[in-house]
């Protein structure tokens, strides 16, 4: 059966031999582009359009046309291309034709076997002012192929496409493929099926058609495991968020095709009573039903894919990726290298709670952290009161700082820690018995001035020498290695200029190795006013209990976020702690 696709939602494809075929209403212009697993196109010569329409592994069109054909052979693309985007452009308007898609009825996509069988199809609904769309993505995940709905349109025509996807000298390409078009109107495009250019090898066109690959961990691309594993978990919440996306999409579409057959029930005045407006909207009923049960169907069917692929990545995670629970931990030793990425915590949506993908950071960390120590509630709806939530919070950055200094190797990250009213002695203890802590924590006035003084300085000095190309002369109280400054119930007991300080040393800071980290609840910075205003959009806000706060790139769900803790009652992080300071100790 053919699946109808919303934007965003995908489907498996089991052939490696496709078409993909194009019907609107005006001539528009086809091609493709081949991309890396990020969607990065790496040059002119990755796109396939009216003056290069043959390429391994696809054939485009040669003219604009109402109806296009593309052929596409995934078993002979490179091996390199993840990504095979399908372009749709109007013409230039010089030869009367329309400016925007919004002026046209919405084109169709499909998605074909060499016979003709359909196997998704797409309408483009919702475009306006665009005059070049990517209408499908036929992408690899784990060695199998899907395609996905995109319908991302650009009013900036080919030249922003091509932009969009990284190409260099996007407005000169774009040029370059209209007036290739233009040339070949006279031309008639061969059927794709008849040409050589693409034929799969002949073991390939025998082999059987492939069935939903087995998820492996590490199935990404990357030069080490650990890259590998980073690039599959983004690529799981990628996928996560587009099959929700889909689903949303397909629901509301449902909803607002149910509401409109039951308006134009009641306003038939023949329909409205009886036996005929009963079976009218029962039938109306019937369909939303189906819509949104083919939906929650695709849904789970993607859901079940992920959750297989989560319980084979879990486990394989490295330390600073891991969970505190999970085996990596408890078998503990100080690394000799750092990792290339963190864990945060971890986020998921409301239709698949139980589907967890990590949130993981690149290190060093490009932003300082805020732990929110204001009111929330808890997932039950109680708010906490406002000593429970300052602890939390506290108890979270304690938490992100163990992990911070478990994955440096000994003696390349220190932690400090400012606590003005000195309330949080009770849950920064696992640092402070440790002796984990560069110095006590500063509670006095004048130790914070001290501490920001000290680590203002190692930024200047430290930008001075890396501009002057002498990072190696800087003097030995500058310091060495990454350091972490928590500041606890900011900004009580900062004045004006250590507040700027501190401004400073969140704008500049990570560049040369100085991170910040606060606990704070916004409304006790009021007083401040907008001075503090540029500090706050430059954290990365988090909470100590799950939230709905944080949003992903490609569609902008609202993620539940839900902090790496280590479970009641567990030992590991005195027993990791422990490992820290004897390291620290064997080095000095």
């Amino acid at each position: 059966m053919t699946a109808e696709l919303v934007r965003g939602q995908n489907h498996p494809l089991s052939r490696v031999r496709l078409e993909i075929r194009i019907s609107a209403q005006t001539p528009v212009l086809a091609g493709a582009t081949l991309g890396d697993e990020h969607g990065t196109v790496p040059g002119a010569q990755w796109v396939a359009h009216p003056g290069v329409p043959v390429m391994p592994g696809v054939e485009v069109s040669r003219q604009a046309a109402e109806n296009h054909r593309l052929a596409v052979d995934l078993a002979a693309l490179p091996e390199s291309v993840h990504r095979l985007s399908v372009l749709l452009a109007l013409p230039t308007p010089q030869g009367g034709g329309p400016p925007r898609f919004g002026a046209v009825a919405a084109p169709r996509a499909a998605v074909t076997g060499p016979d003709g069988t359909e196997i998704a199809r797409f309408t483009l609904t919702g475009l306006d002012a665009e005059s070049a769309v990517v209408a499908l993505e036929v992408y690899r995940r784990q060695d199998a192929w899907k395609v996905r709905a995109v319908g991302q349109g650009y009013a900036g025509g080919l030249a922003a496409l091509f932009a969009d996807q990284g190409l260099p000298e996007a407005g000169e390409l774009a040029t370059r493929v209209e007036q290739a078009a233009g040339r070949g109107d006279a031309t008639p495009a061969p059927h794709p099926r008849d040409t050589p250019a693409i034929a799969a090898p002949q073991e390939a066109s025998k082999a059987p058609e492939a069935q939903p690959a087995q998820p492996v961990a590490g199935d990404a691309a990357g030069w080490s495991m650990e890259e590998r594993l980073y690039n599959q978990v983004w690529g799981m919440f990628e996928d996560l968020a587009r099959c929700t996306a889909a689903y949303r999409g397909a629901v509301d579409f449902a909803g607002s095709r149910l509401e409109k057959e039951l308006d134009q029930v009641l306003a038939d005045p023949r329909a409205r009573l009886g036996t005929a407006g009963d079976a009218a909207r029962e039938a109306a009923r019937s369909r939303h039903t189906e819509l949104v049960g083919r939906a929650r169907a695709a849904l789970d069917r993607d859901l079940a894919q992920l959750t297989a692929e989560a319980e084979v990545v879990e486990p394989a995670l490295p330390q600073a990726c891991a969970r505190w629970e999970s085996p990596v931990w408890h078998a503990y030793r100080v690394p000799d290298e750092p990792p290339m990425a963190l864990r945060l915590g971890d986020l998921h949506l409301p239709e698949s709670a139980s589907l967890r993908i990590p949130m993981l950071v690149r290190l060093p960390l490009e932003r300082p952290l805020w732990i929110d120590s204001g009111p929330v509630a808890e997932p039950g709806g109680t708010v906490l009161d406002s000593a429970t939530s300052r602890r939390l919070a506290l108890e979270t950055a304690v938490s992100l700082a163990v992990r911070l200094l478990a994955v440096h190797p000994a003696g390349q990250f220190s932690v400090r820690v400012i606590d003005p009213a000195g309330a949080g002695a009770e849950a920064l203890a696992p640092l402070t018995r440790a002796g984990a802590l560069e110095g006590r924590p500063a509670t006095a006035a004048a130790d914070a001035a001290e501490v920001l003084g000290r680590l203002a300085h190692r930024v200047d000095l430290t930008r001075m020498a890396v501009r002057g190309g002498a990072a190696e002369a800087l003097p030995h109280d500058a310091g060495s290695g990454r350091q972490l400054l928590i500041v606890n119930d900011f900004p009580y007991g900062f004045d004006d200029r250590a507040v700027t300080q501190l401004r400073y040393l969140a704008d500049e800071g990570p560049a040369v190795g100085v991170h910040l980290l606060l606990v704070a609840d916004r409304a006790d910075a009021e007083a401040h006013g907008p001075l503090l205003d540029p500090l706050w959009r430059s954290l990365m806000r988090l909470t100590p209990v799950p939230d709905d706060h944080l949003t992903d790139p490609w569609v902008g769900h609202a993620w539940t976020y839900e902090p790496v803790l280590a479970p009641p009652g567990s030992g590991i992080l005195r027993r990791v702690l422990t490992e820290v300071a004897d390291a620290r100790t064997k080095r000095e």
